[in-house]
């Protein structure tokens, strides 16, 4: 059975991928009391480098995107149905990045302009965005979630 949600990203030719697995000794998520908090994802096909010497910020808007599909597929493996979400409550990016680099707001918009997307208001979230000497793998972006959720 296809849910409103589901139906949404249809329309928009969103596929949800397979859920990755944790790059380490760690679960994908956690729910304690209808929070459920996310790890770090980043964007499909482990693109390396960084923002501001291999890519730009509009390419970091797309991998962000990437990253939100990612947690999308966690969220919708996890609950069994995206209808579920209750608020997108708090999303932290990890924008990998040289010194100079200075749009990392504008590479998160990607996340977030996709989550409200999704979801209309209850994907509008509070956030923070960091620039990072160094991430995992050497993604462009790692994005933690915390997502309010029917248990």
């Amino acid at each position: 059975m296809t849910t409103l949600t589901e139906s949404k990203l249809k329309e928009m030719g969103i596929v949800l991928p397979e859920v990755s697995n944790p790059a380490g000794s760690y679960a994908n998520y956690v729910i304690v009391n209808g929070l459920m908090f996310i790890s770090g994802k980043g964007p499909s096909g482990k693109p390396k480098g960084k923002l501001g010497r291999e890519y730009t910020a509009e390419e970091g808007y797309q991998f962000a995107r990437e990253a939100a599909i990612e947690v999308l597929a966690v969220v919708k493996d996890a609950l069994g149905t995206l209808d579920r979400v209750k608020r997108v409550v708090k999303v932290q990016g990890f924008i990998n990045a040289v010194p100079e680099f200075e749009e990392h707001a504008k590479v998160l918009n990607g996340y977030s302009d996709l989550m409200y997307e999704v979801f209309a208001e209850k994907g509008v979230h509070a956030r923070s965005v960091l620039g990072a000497v160094s991430v995992r793998d050497n993604l462009p972006i790692i994005v933690d979630s915390i997502f309010l959720v029917e248990e």
